[in-house]
């Protein structure tokens, strides 16, 4: 199995460690800081193999070129933003496959959050590593990229097995999920998921993952074809882009 640790930086920021026990290998993903990074590589006696990173911004790529520095670890992120993501080593783009040790995951390109964002989707270990463009029960903002192309990459994730965990790099869960119940406060699913998340927040205790099935049940990102999303939108009928058009819009000024 691949070992998944998650480590909590900054205000509400998550990083992933993830090692492959046989091989040895471990990669991180999103590193916003680097010494959280390297106490817990020291504390387990692991070497950093790769950093994976989903997009440029600041709190996602903080630590690149701390951890190469110490580690010697290669940093693979998008190609097109080789410009702006500090190291990069390698250059990766839609469907591109990396492996760690004996696991595989594949580049699923996500614009959007920004133009050149991307995920990092482990089909055989059921895991994916979303960066900023699925949160649960919620989306990224859009400050590259059109409705267009992120209800497009959306629908790429919702088509992802149901069981698959979603490992995204914020904790934004409680104030997605009363914007949430706030446009279609009659889903049971969404009601009942706020009880859960209430209780793990009073104990500080995470949130995530999620997986694909709990987010097409309570995700209203994800839920554009719900009538009752429909309806109190004023938007019954129309396309699921100007749904979701409508629901981004409010989610930014809620």
């Amino acid at each position: 199995m691949l070992d998944i640790l998650q480590i909590p930086v900054l205000t509400d920021n998550y990083i992933y460690l993830l090692h492959d026990p046989v091989s040895g290998e471990t990669a991180v993903v999103d590193p916003a800081l680097a010494q959280p990074v390297l106490n817990v590589l020291d504390e387990k006696g692991w070497r950093l193999t790769y950093i994976l990173n989903t997009h440029h911004h600041w709190d996602h790529v903080g630590g690149n070129l701390k951890l190469k520095q110490k580690t010697g670890c290669q940093i693979i992120a998008a190609q097109a933003d080789r410009e702006r993501i500090p190291g990069i080593d390698r250059g990766v783009s839609e469907n591109d496959i990396i492996s760690l040790g004996q696991h595989q995951t594949k580049v699923i390109a996500t614009p959007g959050h920004t133009s050149a964002h991307i995920v990092y989707h482990f089909a055989k270990d059921g895991a994916l590593f979303c960066g900023d463009t699925l949160f649960v029960m919620g989306c990224g903002r859009l400050f590259e990229g059109t409705s267009e192309q992120m209800w497009t990459s959306l629908q790429k994730l919702k088509a992802l097995p149901s069981a698959t965990q979603i490992y995204c790099t914020h904790e934004y869960t409680q104030a997605n999920g009363q914007f949430a119940l706030s446009v279609e406060p009659d889903n049971k699913y969404t009601q009942k998921k706020m009880l859960e998340v209430a209780q793990l927040r009073l104990m500080n205790q995470s949130t995530v993952p999620s997986t694909i099935g709990e987010e097409r049940a309570t995700n209203p990102f994800f839920r554009e074809d719900s009538l009752s999303i429909q309806k109190k939108l004023g938007l019954e009928g129309q396309s699921s882009v100007s749904v979701f058009t409508e629901l981004r819009k409010r989610k930014d000024s809620f």
